[in-house]
């Protein structure tokens, strides 16, 4: 690839040279082209237009390759990624493509204000169509830091699109979120970085489960639901979560002065108790795991209550059974 680039740097500037040469000496320009065709250009103008527009052409090029000679390098140096500088080359060069070709047709219009005005509307209006998100997004961040919804460190969600994260960065096109969930089941930062257009934010409903915290850590209500039985003992069962949570909570009850309480349900095979509790926003899945498992032990542990489990009763081997049942008894 730098081969390739060194052979076309020398071309263009040896195209350079010849140009330079065939303009300033009239005599090797009519030596070497034929008279009748000499004659055509001069009268149509089109030989000036022509040695200009190759003298642009390879102008840029050779400005494009010893700049991004210079970007690659430079990148190289600083530790940067090769895709890193392929990003930038590729801009570099679609920007002296566009400038390159701005000029070209600037000079076969003949320059002059007709032209500067006619691509002045054309180009307000493609900038004012292709602007209109980052000008919204620019809005956007305007808003984020005079009215700060969220900040950085802040856990949002963004239910329309099911994605929460913790906000690491709030640029002026883009709210960087380390993603929560996405590669696991519960609420745990994996580690991915996603890129929120602020344009977005306008048009979408963002909840923060961080913000204006009264406490020193954030803090939210959440539920652990257990299934028991209808033989079990229910004053037990409740004492044995409130217990739970009051051990694996102490801290967060006395920063927050918050109890833990049980709600119920009942359905087909037993009784739904939900433990509520106040836990950390950003470590929920931990605190609740903790919560489960003592549960379970001191349900294993204890007579007086089980856990429900959904049960399919056959009739034909019910009634099998209980036949085997009755001769035995006989």
């Amino acid at each position: 690839m730098k081969k390739a680039r060194l052979l076309g740097l020398l071309i263009a500037l040896l195209l350079m040279i010849i140009i330079l040469t065939l303009v300033f000496d009239k005599k090797l320009l009519v030596s070497i082209i034929p008279a009748e065709m000499l004659s055509f250009l001069e009268s149509q103008d089109i030989r000036m237009i022509f040695i200009q527009t190759l003298l642009i052409s390879a102008g840029f090029y050779i400005f494009y390759v010893i700049l991004s000679f210079t970007i690659s390098s430079t990148i190289t140096r600083a530790g940067g990624k090769p895709g890193d500088i392929k990003m930038l080359t590729s801009f570099l060069r679609s920007i002296i493509i566009f400038v390159a070709v701005l000029l070209v047709v600037s000079m076969l219009a003949g320059g002059g204000l007709t032209f500067a005005a006619a691509f002045g509307a054309f180009g307000g209006l493609f900038l004012g169509w292709s602007l209109q998100q980052p000008v919204t997004g620019l809005a956007a961040w305007f808003l984020i830091n005079i009215r700060r919804p969220f900040k950085v460190g802040d856990r949002i969600f963004l239910p329309a699109w099911g994605l929460i994260g913790d906000v690491l960065d709030v640029g002026m096109m883009y709210t960087t979120l380390n993603q929560v969930g996405g590669t696991v089941g519960s609420e745990e930062p994996s580690g991915r970085r996603v890129l929120i257009p602020n344009a977005i934010l306008f048009s979408n409903v963002i909840i923060n489960y961080t913000s204006e915290a009264k406490t020193s850590e954030p803090y939210i209500l959440d539920e652990v639901v257990v299934r028991i039985t209808y033989d079990s003992d229910w004053d037990e069962a409740e004492r044995i979560l409130l217990k739970v949570a009051r051990e694996v909570t102490s801290d967060i009850i006395r920063e927050t002065g918050k109890e833990p309480y049980v709600r119920s349900d009942m359905y087909d095979y037993g009784v739904y108790l939900r433990l509520r509790y106040m836990t950390r926003a950003v470590d929920r899945p931990r605190i609740a795991h903790e919560i489960n498992k003592r549960i379970f032990k001191e349900f294993q542990r204890n007579d007086k209550v089980d856990f429900a489990i959904p049960y399919v009763y056959s009739y034909k081997r019910g009634e099998r059974l209980f036949k085997k049942l009755s001769e035995k008894h006989v």
